[in-house]
């Protein structure tokens, strides 16, 4: 008897088993385990489909990497005049969704508005050290993920700490193939600029110096940044490196004629400021050796709420391009720029960042 019921039990367990639905990979899930760009350890009990990205840079690395339907509020930083941002001009009805915020580099988060949209994960870059991230998701009980830049100074805009980010948003979304195709196109990028540049010997490499640069607002042309990472991208003789210094300076305009560079750029969003600056001085600008032989050329503004890293290459094309016509010879910079935004955004907006600034060209200073 007792042979006959296991017998019966056997069979009814197996008829139940076969009625259960069969599992589907990842279907259950076993959650997410991934070490940020602070070094520590976040769970995500699932891959996030709610995800807001607060501090300075923090969303562009998702437009760049993530699934926008994904996002679910932005901060107040992001509205309002965008047109230094190509990430927030190929996407305008980000603006639109609810402000978790007010962003900015000198506003903490704002756990509260944060929580009003219910997110799966927090993606920061406000946090620079592992107590601070740690903190606000305590404050929240969401999982808080740390990017990072690589500094905010001069940021490497091929640096490995944005691939890494970028890497981590795809993984923490589940939305891997659009972030590894954005890293291996900045790897293709650095390595054709490198391609073209790092075999040209010094003394085939003119000075240059790029001035009007933003630091925390507009600047006159004696704004610039020593190691500055376009010209590092193309390997080009940067007269303010001979300071010693790294990051922002602003130098002496003496300092300027000294080095009297052979070829001189000039940050768009600076241009103004400087166009002032010369009814007021024109003898000193007509004292460089640059303004004297039309090398005065635009840079593109890239610095809007931190690095637009699509942009930043794009001025390294057409640095390039002027400092050495040559290996670049093949490049069209407005093409190469609709190029990039396409590749980092997915739309052609070089005619947009033109409007808004002024294109890629040579400058007349005064008029």
């Amino acid at each position: 008897m007792k042979q006959r019921l296991s017998v019966l039990l056997l069979l009814l367990a197996l008829i139940l088993s076969a009625c259960a639905p069969a599992a589907t990979p990842g279907a259950a899930s076993t959650g997410l385990t991934l070490t940020d760009a602070l070094g520590r350890t976040v769970s995500l009990p699932a891959a996030a489909k709610r995800v807001v990205a607060i501090g300075p840079g923090a969303l562009r690395l998702y437009v760049y990497a993530g699934n926008l339907e994904y996002v679910v509020g932005v901060e107040e930083m992001e509205t309002g005049d965008v047109s230094g941002k190509p990430y927030m001009l190929a996407n305008p009805n980000l603006a639109k969704l609810p402000i978790i915020g007010l962003g900015g580099p000198n506003n903490a988060p704002a756990p509260e508005k944060l929580l009003t949209v219910t997110p799966d994960v927090i993606f920061s870059t406000y946090a620079t050290d592992a107590a601070a991230a740690d903190e606000l998701q305590a404050q929240t009980g969401v999982p808080v993920v740390a990017l990072s830049y690589g500094g905010f100074g001069v940021t490497p805009i091929f640096g490995q700490e944005i691939q890494t980010s970028l890497r981590l948003i795809g993984l923490a979304t589940a939305q891997t193939e659009k972030a590894e195709k954005v890293i291996t196109f900045l790897q293709n990028a650095q390595a054709d600029l490198n391609r073209r540049t790092s075999n040209i010997p010094p003394e085939q490499q003119p000075s240059v110096y790029v001035g009007s640069l933003g630091a925390k607002g507009a600047h006159g042309i004696e704004s610039t940044q020593a190691q500055y990472a376009l010209l590092q991208a193309i390997h080009a003789h940067n007269v303010a490196d001979e300071t010693g210094k790294t990051g922002a300076l602003m130098i002496d305009r003496e300092k300027l004629l000294a080095w009297n560079p052979k070829i001189i750029f000039i940050d768009l969003f600076g241009y103004p400021t400087l166009q002032e600056d010369y009814l007021q001085n024109p003898n000193f600008y007509q004292a460089l050796a640059a303004v004297q032989n039309g090398q005065v050329y635009s840079q593109l503004p890239y610095n809007s709420y931190s690095t637009n890293i699509d942009t930043a290459i794009a001025d390294a094309y057409f640095l390039g391009k002027i400092i050495y016509p040559a290996a670049f010879a093949d490049v069209d910079p407005a093409q190469k720029a609709d190029e990039i935004y396409q590749a980092l955004l997915g739309k052609s907006l070089y005619a947009v960042m033109e409007q808004k600034f002024g294109g890629f060209r040579a400058l007349s200073l005064g008029e």
